[in-house]
């Protein structure tokens, strides 16, 4: 495989990426109830993750690259998994947090790699849009990293309380 070839392939990973994490997100946004401002960073976060895989498919269509259903079909169901697992803890809100924290770190590793890999294969056009969705990556991880304390501490006072719902 030639590193072109490994750059179209990464690109077809961080489509797929995406859809994981479009996925996990709307999941995590139905189910918060008690914490409005991690909600709605949430909700703005899949709206950029939407629209980052609109960009990604531009990309792919431009390079003329394919999809690959399996790489997404599997990664909806990784993020189908750990929906269901998050479900089920009882400090749900803490390590969703948590979880989210270091999937964007995750992201972030990707898109600092992908974009390297753009500027070996010459992918001028797509340089931009990677930088975007990676700034964006940036941004959420450093949003969930500063609020997580008070994240973690609403949740611990209102697991103190009785008859408040603390999980979520």
């Amino acid at each position: 495989m030639n590193y072109i070839e490994h750059y179209h392939d990464w690109l077809r990973d961080a489509h797929a990426m995406e859809k994981q994490a479009e996925s996990m997100l709307e999941s995590m946004a139905g189910r918060i109830d008690n914490y409005p401002d991690l909600r709605a960073r949430i909700e703005q976060h899949l709206t950029e993750t939407k629209r980052q895989i609109t960009v990604l498919e531009e990309i792919l269509k431009r390079n003329d690259i394919s999809r690959s259903v399996l790489k997404d079909s599997m990664s909806k169901m990784a993020a189908f998994g750990q929906s269901i697992g998050g479900m089920l803890p009882s400090d749900e809100i803490v390590k969703g947090a948590i979880s989210g924290y270091v999937f964007e770190q995750f992201e972030i590793a990707c898109y600092t790699s992908l974009l390297a890999a753009a500027e070996k294969a010459g992918d001028t056009a797509s340089i931009p849009a990677i930088k975007s969705i990676l700034a964006e990556e940036l941004d959420m991880a450093d949003w969930l990293l500063k609020h997580l304390p008070n994240t973690t501490v609403q949740f611990l006072l209102r697991s103190d309380a009785k008859g408040v719902e603390a999980k979520k």
